[in-house]
């Protein structure tokens, strides 16, 4: 039982992350598209454009957060056994493409979207869920690194008599 709960928490964690990542990505990618296509002198009210972006930047988090736990289930199935030092970037970024791939798959049959429309979000999320994998990957190594290196005891880490006489030169 306790092996699913962590499964579950795990797939809500990164689910979360990418939530954040995709929304703040997205809500930028809409901004720059809207000023770039609208220019700031034909400056509508921007309190509304900027709901607009924002509508859009939490639409693409709920699409980050399922794309999140999609990619985690998927990468339990495949590589259950595995820690996450044992894989490669390479190897998590696939499972990361495909995870986005199986979302933009289910969004395009649900929405009822057609081919054209289809592959084009299949693309971009299929780019999306790779990128997101390989930086979920880079940050779990880096935060495991920092906790390598709290946990090592400097205090233990000393030169001996003879070692500070040869490094001194013989004048220790």
């Amino acid at each position: 039982m306790k092996k699913w709960l962590r499964r579950i928490r795990g797939a809500l964690g990164m689910g979360l992350a990418w939530a954040a990542g995709w929304s703040g990505v997205f809500f930028i990618l809409a901004l720059v598209g809207v000023f770039g296509t609208l220019g700031l002198r034909d400056y509508v009210d921007f309190a509304v454009l900027f709901g607009i972006v924002g509508i859009v930047g939490g639409l693409f988090g709920m699409v980050g957060f399922v794309g999140g736990a999609a990619f985690s289930v998927v990468l339990g199935i495949t590589e259950g056994r595995r820690r996450f030092d044992e894989l490669s970037l390479r190897r998590f970024a696939f499972w990361g493409a495909v995870g986005g791939l199986l979302v933009s798959m289910a969004f395009a049959w649900v929405a009822g979207a057609t081919l054209a429309d289809a592959l084009g979000v299949g693309v971009v999320m299929t780019l999306t869920g790779a990128g997101s994998a390989a930086g979920s990957l880079a940050l779990a190594r880096r935060a495991d690194d920092r906790e390598l290196l709290e946990a090592a005891d400097i205090a233990d880490v000393e030169l001996t008599e003879e070692e500070t006489q040869q490094l001194l030169g013989g004048m220790g």
